[in-house]
């Protein structure tokens, strides 16, 4: 066999350094045992960082959360005293976030952990049946609503959008009343309203568990109010500015995550029914445990190991 020349010699032993560097630096940095996640108190958000949580328990990680409100979580990101929110909102959020994105003192995930959420009026199904389809439909049927749309808590962003509405007499709602109240309120409002056969005409969004402890339908042509595709809404993921690269592993499984809005309206019910959200996050994986399949590839545990059968051994699976 000839003997390798000194000059390759010398490029292999730089090539495996190099390999090596890379090697070491794939790996978590010990701080990242502790991922810190923010919940900016949206049952949703809630939900969907208890999911996140069990899942690192499960890889070996100790993850805390931070309750704590938008513009605190933001600054929490910037100054990575936080490291991950899952509840981006936008549109809803954009004003907030926008700065932060453009000075590059928080990261954003593409693509959102959760599409095809939406907020727009919405009707039980009898009334939709009968042919209260479209927001051009609601004036014709003002006698059965009794003149009445049901919004949420006074001052919401939605509720001023129903009132700009009713005072520009847009789709001849001219006279017609917000309702305002909590979301509860309305909420009980809209099932007795539904027991009784009654016509009623409300502010609905998804995810929520209205979408399967009630049948109702959105209202179409309301893109001027609410905005295109009933009122379309994505959320992201955030990041301080270098989790990714400093939690390579803890990032990767951050990135991977992905909801549905069916997921979030299943999860969110026996949250918003006070069962501890851990409690009801586990249920819920054990319940659908073909989730982690995608959450989890390419994911170690926090000592290198496969994270997939880790996670389902951690659930009894």
């Amino acid at each position: 066999m000839r003997p390798l020349s000194k000059t390759l010699l010398a490029c292999l032993c730089v090539a495996s350094a190099s390999a090596g560097v890379a090697h070491a630096q794939a790996k978590d940095d010990e701080s990242c045992h502790t991922v810190r996640f923010v919940d900016i108190g949206w049952t949703d958000i809630t939900s969907t960082t208890a999911l996140a949580s069990v899942v690192f328990e499960g890889l070996g990680y100790a993850p805390k959360t931070t309750v704590a409100s938008v513009p605190i979580s933001l600054a929490g990101l910037k100054s990575k005293q936080i490291d991950v929110s899952l509840g981006y909102w936008w549109p809803v959020q954009q004003k907030a976030v926008e700065p932060f994105l453009e000075s590059k003192s928080i990261q954003k995930l593409e693509p959102p952990n959760l599409s095809g959420a939406k907020a727009t009026l919405a009707v039980p199904s009898y009334e939709y049946a009968a042919g209260l389809k479209t927001f051009a439909d609601i004036a014709k049927h003002r006698d059965e609503l009794d003149g009445k749309i049901y919004g949420i808590e006074p001052g919401s962003s939605a509720n001023a959008k129903i009132q700009k509405m009713i005072d520009a007499n847009q789709f001849g709602l001219g006279g017609f009343k917000l309702v305002q109240s909590s979301e509860a309120g309305m909420l009980v409002t809209v099932e007795r309203a539904i027991r009784e056969k009654k016509w009623v005409v409300f502010l609905g969004w998804e995810p929520h568990p209205m979408n399967i402890q009630m049948k109702i339908d959105y209202l179409s042509g309301g893109d001027e109010v609410f905005g295109p595709n009933y009122g379309e809404a994505r959320v992201y993921t955030l990041t301080n500015p270098d989790f990714l690269t400093r939690c390579p592993n803890a990032g990767k499984l951050v990135t991977n995550l992905r909801f549905t809005t069916q997921l979030e309206n299943q999860l969110m019910q026996p949250v918003m029914n006070k069962e501890r959200p851990a409690e009801a996050a586990r249920a819920y994986l054990k319940k659908n445990p073909q989730v982690l399949d995608a959450w989890l590839a390419g994911v170690k545990t926090v000592d290198g190991k496969d994270g997939l059968p880790a996670v389902k051994q951690y659930l009894g699976l």
